[in-house]
């Protein structure tokens, strides 16, 4: 009986001993999104089992005591779709696998606009997300143009590297930049204004691998969460090493000349410090032919993080240093009629490719702000030279009491220097400017046929001088049972000191290698010098003028948000904002100057402008406004809400109004202030592969008196009005993306000469679409396409000349060479497409050929690229 049971006892002990072998196997692995960066808090099960992890810092996961069999392993975490896949474990597995960005979930968290973090479902604001992998399958090669992609925005990005033209629901742009719409890094605006002439946001703004996403929000309210901004916000959000890991990468034109490296490293250094660094270096000629480096310099970031028990404290430094070319308005050849034109390249002069940019006018020699000779140098283009640091902290007081305050001082100056070509006309009407009988020459004396195309050149010659500026952003709140209150105070400096210096040169019209053109008198007397023929712009009536302002704001504001229910949320908020100007400005002055100190004094030299500053202007004025914002949002079920909102703000003008005329020391008497209302309703649907956001809008806007450079005789004064709606949606099928979104805009003039007419450059619909194909053992391959487009616009408020609908094709290919390298090939208009943005001119004389000014997109655009992720 004893030996029975003995044996019963080994056997029961072998059987416990092999399920417990059994039941023992271990998989662990690691989780990365598709640009290689770990995916840290991922939560990770095998269904059916009960069992799951948590990735850590560095995406690794374990899970262990898992019976051998067949398993579906799922993975989930915050802005990722859910990866599901069928594996086996047969002892213990290594399981790696790549989670794809889902940067249009409604479980998303906001962090712009709001005063407090919220979910996309439960937001009452209209809000797109941009991580790096959607921003990549656009294939952009500026900032501006990955706006293009954001519901709502227009951005006019034919210009480079910034000086983008920006609006958004059919606000108009009425002078250039982002007047409505601001940018910024980080939470806090890169400039106070987003419409300074020669200094838009968007040049001090560079995409690099810091970014870790883009958060654009679109009426709503960003009138009450900071100044200058009722149209929308559109946040660059960097990274903060939270993720360990880098990146290295190398990208060059396949098709034109440019060279650029990308790096960026983050990573924990101490318990509970963080630290990230990255930057980029890049120099080329560019996408079109320039005849010269124009594109050169480079930006360094860094950010250091501590966290503790109750809050965090943030760090944060940028050098940004980088010349980029300015594409300004290029000839371009229009027949046909107003409403029926055929737009298409002048001869000689390719609109895609060509750029008014030569090597034989790269130096203008001019009078500074303070009267002695100096240069500009063209290569410079737009020279942003900004050096900035930033501290941001977050506590949590207790008893439901939070602080934050988010602070910046940033160093800007630099340079705007290209040619702008005042007129494009035929050699004989441009010597007949100068005076009947009046000849033009190539400088090596070659007579110029009458029949040819010339261009008059004004140098936009405009030096940077101080655009110093500090932003600081504080915020006190207290939450209750459903209720959170957030008292906020934001303050501003902001310097405006610039300094145009211009000349006018002749050129001939031609894409590439463009030479300089000599006018003479029927004497033979020469009326110009190496093609310079004036220093100054008398075909505008002479724009030589200085600022030095400086504009300093304070804004204290009130957001109270409200639970009422599960299911209803009610936020309000109000802004007061007030602002201070002082400084001068001051206007030409012309006189006879040997600039070029040959001991002769040529014809240009009888009439040199140059700043005044014997006669400046003073400026000392005041002004405030009030914004508000009420907003609603209902969640019908887990993944699925509407929302309504109305909000009033305005937008201050900085230097558009100086050399207005107006009574700068009177507050009263200033039209400092542009108002925006707005209201909006929209739904949101989330699927278990995608999300669908509609939103209704309207918008009336109050403009008065803003001055623009290349029309001095013209000051902006109407009203405008807009309706319609954006629709932005995503789904995933298996390996398949598809993204798009298209706005419908009806807009129109309510004031003025043109009053019932729409405004200039609003189409009717703008739109995008993307789809996206990831292959390969480990989905580390992609490929996919963008079209980008618009219908037709007006050229000018006056309704005349129609500006064509296009359609920009984009592409790219993406291959996993080894796990943590790859390849990429992008194009950039597939098709070369010609793609209309503005036009100087706003009618043609019909049955002729007309030679207009307009910017075009550029043309095709190819570049490979290798990464290296660690």
């Amino acid at each position: 009986m004893n030996n029975l049971k003995s044996s019963w006892s080994f056997v029961l002990i072998m059987l416990l001993t092999i399920s417990s072998v059994v039941a023992q196997s271990t998989i662990s692995g690691n989780v990365k999104d598709v640009t290689g960066e770990p995916v840290f808090g991922a939560n990770v099960i095998l269904k059916g089992s009960g069992k799951g992890a948590v990735t850590d810092i560095d995406g690794n996961y374990k899970i262990i005591n898992v019976a051998n069999g067949d398993y579906t392993i799922v993975g989930s975490s915050l802005g990722y779709s859910k990866y599901s896949k069928k594996i086996s474990i047969d002892g213990n597995t290594t399981y790696n696998f790549v989670m794809q960005e889902d940067a249009e979930s409604l479980d998303a968290i906001v962090v712009t606009g709001v005063t407090n973090p919220k979910a996309k479902i439960e937001s009452s604001v209209s809000v797109t997300t941009l991580g790096t992998t959607s921003i990549a399958q656009s294939a952009p090669r500026t900032t501006a143009e990955i706006f293009r992609t954001i519901p709502g925005i227009r951005s006019e990005s034919s210009g480079g590297e910034g000086n983008s033209n920006i609006s958004v629901r059919g606000v108009p742009i009425s002078s250039g930049g982002s007047k409505y719409v601001q940018i910024q890094e980080d939470g806090l605006p890169v400039l106070l204004y987003g419409d300074i002439s020669f200094a838009t946001a968007d040049i001090f703004t560079r995409f690099d691998a810091n970014v870790s996403r883009i958060e654009a929000i679109r009426g709503g309210s960003a009138s009450t969460q900071t100044s200058n901004a009722p149209g929308g916000i559109i946040n660059i959000i960097s990274k903060t090493g939270q993720s360990e890991g880098g990146t290295i990468g190398t990208t060059f034109g396949a098709n034109y000349d440019s060279f650029r490296t990308d790096f960026a490293y983050g990573t924990e250094i101490a318990d509970d410090l963080y630290m990230h660094a990255g930057g980029f270096y890049r120099v080329g000629e560019g996408i079109r032919d320039a005849g010269f480096t124009a594109n050169n310099g480079g930006q360094l970031k860094l950010s250091l993080m501590k966290k503790f028990d109750k809050g965090s404290v943030r760090v944060y430094a940028k050098y940004l240093n980088d010349k980029a070319i300015a594409y300004l308005p290029g000839p371009i050849q229009v027949t046909g009629t107003n409403a029926d034109p055929t737009w298409e390249s002048a001869p000689n002069f390719d609109a895609t490719t060509g750029s008014l940019h030569t090597p034989n006018l790269t130096q203008t020699l001019r009078l500074g702000s303070d009267g002695q000779p100096s240069r500009g140098d063209v290569a410079d283009g737009m020279n942003p030279i900004s050096t900035a640091v930033g501290i941001s902290a977050n506590f949590d007081l207790g008893n439901e009491w939070k602080v934050s305050n988010n602070g910046r001082f940033s160093s800007n100056n630099g340079a705007f220097i290209s040619p702008f070509p005042s007129q494009i006309a035929t050699a004989a009407d441009i010597a007949d400017s100068f005076g009947a009988g009046s000849t033009l020459q190539l400088i090596d004396g070659t007579p110029v046929a009458n029949e040819s195309l010339v261009a008059r050149i004004h140098m936009f010659d405009v030096e940077l001088e101080n655009f110093n500026n500090f932003m600081n952003d504080l915020k006190l709140s207290k939450s209750y049972d459903n209720l959170d209150i957030t008292l906020g105070y934001f303050k501003s400096i902001q310097n405006i000191s610039m300094n145009w210096t211009w000349n006018s040169y002749l050129q001939e019209v031609q894409g590439e290698n463009a030479r300089l053109i000599n006018a003479f008198d029927p004497t033979g007397a020469a009326l110009s010098e190496n093609g310079l023929y004036a220093y100054g712009t008398p075909f505008w009536g002479n724009l030589a003028r200085n600022y030095d302002t400086q504009y300093n704001v304070s804004a204290p504001y009130v957001n109270v948000a409200l639970e009422a229910s599960e299911k209803l949320n009610i936020d309000a908020s109000i802004r007061f904002d007030m602002g201070k100007v002082d400084g001068n400005f001051t206007g030409g002055t012309e006189s006879v100057v040997d600039i070029n100190n040959d001991g002769v004094i040529s014809a240009p030299e009888l009439s040199v402008y140059s700043v005044n500053n014997a006669e400046p202007t003073a400026v000392n004025y005041d002004y405030d406004y009030v914004s508000y914002s009420l907003g609603l949002n209902y969640k019908i079920q887990d993944r699925q809400a509407v929302f309504a909102r109305y909000s009033r703000g305005a937008a201050a003008k900085a230097d558009r109004i100086l050399f207005s005329g107006l009574d700068y020391q009177n507050s009263d008497r200033i039209n400092a202030l542009d108002f925006l209302n707005q209201a909006e309703i929209g739904y949101k649907q989330g699927f278990d592969n995608g999300a669908l956001y509609v939103t209704g809008f309207y918008s009336k806007t109050t403009e008065q008196a803003g001055f623009e450079a290349t029309n001095p005789d013209l000051i902006i004064d109407n009203d405008y009005q807009s309706f319609g709606v954006e629709v932005e949606g995503s789904y995933r099928m298996n390996d398949l993306t598809v993204k798009g979104a298209v706005t419908y805009t009806n807009a129109t003039l309510e004031s003025g000469d043109n009053e019932g007419n729409a405004p200039r450059r609003q189409p009717d619909f703008i739109y995008n679409l993307i789809p996206s194909y990831n292959f390969g053992a480990d989905k580390q391959n992609s490929l996919g396409l963008s079209f980008i487009g618009q219908t037709k616009a007006y050229a000018q408020d006056t309704n005349e000349l129609i500006m064509p609908g296009f359609v920009i094709v984009n592409g790219f290919v993406n291959v996993g060479i080894t796990k943590d390298l790859n390849a990429n090939l992008s194009a950039n208009n597939l098709f070369d497409t010609l793609g209309i943005t503005e036009s100087e001119e706003g009618s043609i004389v019909e049955g002729q050929t007309n030679f207009l000014r307009a910017r075009a997109l550029p043309g095709r655009s190819i570049s490979l690229g290798l990464q290296y992720n660690f």
